[in-house]
């Protein structure tokens, strides 16, 4: 997986490793692996493998081109995973200079911001599910077992929130490089 033009990919070299060294066998397989974890968490298949490849690259970001030639796919399932990608704040498109092509780039704090989306994601369940209680009666077992549910959910906001607060103080004790022409959140 490189985000160059004129990839081993393209010369038809397999197993002979990428420009940074790398076994684009190994590669390949370490981000279909990854895909198919988050595929099983829930996410779309082809979402998953795209994500997977961005994350595999070295800078973070690849065309459309370059993701259909890495993983072997149409451009136009490239577009929809990149659409719900986008939609879900893990991806951000961006245009080349001097280029109509679209760069796909992952976000900078990917997991941080992907978190934080389903903190919002709980507050609007927690609202809908205030009003089924409300609606069942919270002395019937529905209600009961909804009223559970609510309270499970602001019990789980509640330590979100202190723990993304304490990633952001962890982090900062990490050596890890600064994220370079990442697209913000």
């Amino acid at each position: 997986m490189t985000s160059e033009t004129g990839t081993e990919a393209e010369s038809g070299e397999t197993g002979q490793g990428t420009s940074s060294g790398r076994d684009a066998e190994a590669v390949s397989r370490f981000v279909e692996r990854f895909a198919s974890e988050m595929t099983e968490a829930g996410m779309q298949r082809m979402a998953s493998r795209v994500f997977a490849a961005l994350l595999a690259d070295d800078d973070g970001s690849m065309t459309s081109a370059e993701l259909a030639m890495a993983l072997q796919i149409s451009p136009a399932a490239v577009s929809g995973a990149v659409n719900y990608l986008t939609q879900v704040s893990m991806v951000g498109r961006e245009r080349e200079p001097g280029s109509r092509r679209d760069r796909y780039r992952l976000l900078d704090e990917v997991w941080f911001t992907t978190f934080a989306s389903r903190d919002r994601v709980l507050t609007r369940w927690e609202n809908t599910l205030k009003e089924g209680v409300r609606i069942l009666g919270e002395d019937t077992p529905a209600g009961a077992r909804i009223a559970e549910t609510v309270a499970f959910f602001e019990f789980l906001q509640a330590e979100l929130v202190g723990m993304m607060d304490r990633w952001h103080e962890h982090r900062k004790t990490l050596d890890f490089p600064a994220s370079e022409g990442r697209v913000n959140a």
